[in-house]
């Protein structure tokens, strides 16, 4: 299945800690990462501290969600991950934006992800990587670029 993850982190050395959660996502079992987008810096949302730097990985897993979110969250932990209150700063955040085309409502899992289709640091790099992108309840997701025209977020030259 097809798995897009967003990943984030504004705390300590973020690009550093961006790589390594890569790595882990490449390797998980049963999985293979496709494609990886370029940094972004974004300031943050609804919430104060420095800025984050952004990306999007898609994956080919046969991990199923729950699994993957579980498994997600133990790459985040091993990266100091602390959860103190909603929108605090972080060491690495790793987001599970869509699973194929399931819509996945529960305790613990929503997917498509409900505000990636608001959040210009989740669309540029998911729209680098996969710019024909379609999202169940959503449509395509291009046309959403429009309403995040305002946020602030810059691409970083790659390597």
């Amino acid at each position: 299945m097809s798995a897009f993850i967003g990943l984030g982190a504004n705390l300590g050395d973020t690009a550093r800690t961006l790589a390594l959660a890569l790595e882990a996502l490449a390797a998980l079992p049963d999985t293979e990462l496709l494609a990886v987008s370029s940094l972004y810096r974004s300031a943050p949302v609804d919430a104060s501290g420095p800025d984050y730097l952004n990306a999007a990985a898609r994956l080919d897993t046969a991990l199923p969600p729950e699994e993957l979110l579980r498994r997600l969250q133990a790459i985040e932990l091993a990266h100091g991950r602390e959860r103190p209150i909603v929108n605090a700063s972080r060491t690495l955040d790793l987001d599970l934006l869509l699973y194929a085309d399931e819509q996945i409502r529960s305790e613990h899992l929503c997917v498509p992800h409900p505000r990636l289709h608001q959040r210009a640091f989740v669309l540029l790099p998911l729209l680098e990587i996969a710019p024909d992108l379609t999202a169940p309840g959503l449509g395509v997701l291009q046309p959403h670029l429009a309403a995040v025209s305002g946020q602030r977020v810059e691409r970083l030259p790659g390597d």
